[in-house]
C-alpha cells in the first residue's frame, strides 16, 4: 500500500536558486535544489570565492571601553 501512495504523489516543484527554473524535488534529481550541474557549480563558486556575504558591524568589546 505504501508503494502505491508513493507513485500517486505529485512531486513538489521548487525554484532553482540560481536561474529561477522550476525543478521537481525528487530523489532522481541529483542537483536539487538546482536545475542542473551548471547552476550547482556557479553557486559553489560563489560560496568558495566569498560571493555571498552578510554585512556586519563591529561592536566594541567591553574591555576596550574605558570609563
Amino acid at each position: 500500500m505504501k508503494d502505491a501512495n508513493k507513485q500517486n504523489r505529485v512531486p513538489r516543484i521548487v525554484t532553482c536558486p540560481k536561474c529561477g527554473a522550476d525543478v521537481e524535488w525528487v530523489a532522481e534529481n541529483r542537483y536539487r535544489p538546482f536545475c542542473s550541474a551548471r547552476c550547482k557549480g556557479v553557486d559553489f563558486v560563489a560560496w568558495a570565492t566569498d560571493g555571498y556575504r552578510i554585512e556586519a558591524t563591529e561592536e566594541p568589546h567591553p574591555e576596550d571601553q574605558s570609563e
